[in-house]
């Protein structure tokens, strides 16, 4: 199994901190670490630098290797220009082929993303390697909702295949957009429904077979770049696109498998995101204190470390950085990547 880090992406949403120069990923929000840390540190555990890849563009694999110095740039895939996260998924594949790797699984890490505990990353990782040597079908993951996370897709669990170390394995009987907030309220309760958390897992030649099939125009540039030709002139001639183009239809046709990981998974999207992870596992953010007068419930985080004063406002997020400052409702947080 090949773990390959999905580094990409400004983080627009958690301005004034996140921005092209220093993207969220790479901000020291947790205990002094940055998401990108904590997700090299957490695949060390099980892997040598050698084994792990990372796939950016070039200014931030730069932030990537200053913060740790242990990754092998040969195993940096650099992204020339932004195509989505369907050509960069792709691009994964060409690459893993160049190297002589096409019938090794991936397994795709998101690097946005927290996974607590480690241990049960790892269980899914095994149970997914095994499910994709037994069946050479598209393979990712979700988790059971307790309530409506906007900004992600839902699928819904097919027929049962197996169970081992709380992973369990189901065939995709359904995909449901994000947007459909109808079907999504249906089948919450359901015992069917599972919030898609993406960790994508095949091989680099199953892929690649599956974007000849479904999007020729893609495969043509990436299978150029497979067999050496100049990624710098290639990738940007792909058409953007989602990787959801192909895997819906899977996930329609019943071409897909799903694992329910045992592990938790939080994403950072948006400060209210972070909000309820610092609460869960009692963070303070930094600031230089914060006096409130009929005022609660605030989010207050300063990167010069000033001290915030709020008076007469609930649920509200302020955000000092060198770029601005952000004051927004908690529950109106998405909306802070349209006013950069």
């Amino acid at each position: 199994m090949i773990p390959v880090i999905l580094c990409g992406g400004v983080g627009t949403k958690m301005w004034p901190l996140s921005s092209p120069r220093m993207p969220k990923q790479f901000l020291p929000l947790i205990h002094g670490k940055s998401l990108f840390e904590i997700n090299w540190e957490m695949l060390r555990q099980r892997y040598q630098p050698e084994e792990i890849f990372l796939q950016t563009n070039s200014e931030q694999a730069k932030i990537a290797l200053d913060l740790v110095p242990e990754i092998v740039e040969r195993n940096v895939f650099i992204e020339p220009e932004s195509r989505n996260q369907g050509p960069a998924t792709g691009l994964i594949a060409a690459m893993l082929q160049k190297q002589g790797v096409g019938e090794e699984l991936f397994f795709l890490v998101q690097v946005d993303d927290v996974r607590t505990p480690t241990q049960a990353v790892f269980d899914t990782m095994d149970m997914a390697e095994e499910i994709g040597r037994a069946t050479g079908k598209y393979i990712t993951g979700g988790f059971a909702p307790d309530r409506i996370v906007g900004g992600v897709d839902y699928l819904l669990k097919g027929k049962f295949i197996k169970e081992a170390n709380g992973a369990k394995v189901y065939e995709v009987a359904d995909y449901i957009d994000r947007n459909d907030e109808a079907k999504i309220a249906k089948y919450l309760n359901s015992g069917k429904l599972l919030l898609h958390t993406n960790h994508t897992t095949m091989t680099p030649n199953n892929l690649m077979a599956l974007i000849k099939k479904y999007e020729p125009d893609w495969w043509e540039h990436l299978n150029n770049i497979a067999k050496g030709k100049d990624v710098n002139k290639e990738f940007p001639l792909i058409p953007k696109g989602t990787l959801e183009q192909i895997t819906v239809k899977l996930h329609k046709k019943g071409e897909s498998i799903v694992i329910e990981h045992p592990f938790k998974w939080t994403d950072f999207g948006t400060w209210e995101s972070l909000e309820k992870f610092y609460k869960e596992n009692d963070i303070s953010p930094s600031n230089g204190g914060v006096s409130e007068i009929y005022s609660k419930g605030n989010f207050c985080l300063s990167e010069s470390n000033k001290k915030i004063a709020i008076i007469g406002f609930d649920n509200v997020i302020v955000i000092e950085g060198k770029d601005g400052i952000l004051v927004c409702k908690k529950d109106l947080s998405g909306k802070v990547g349209e006013v950069v």
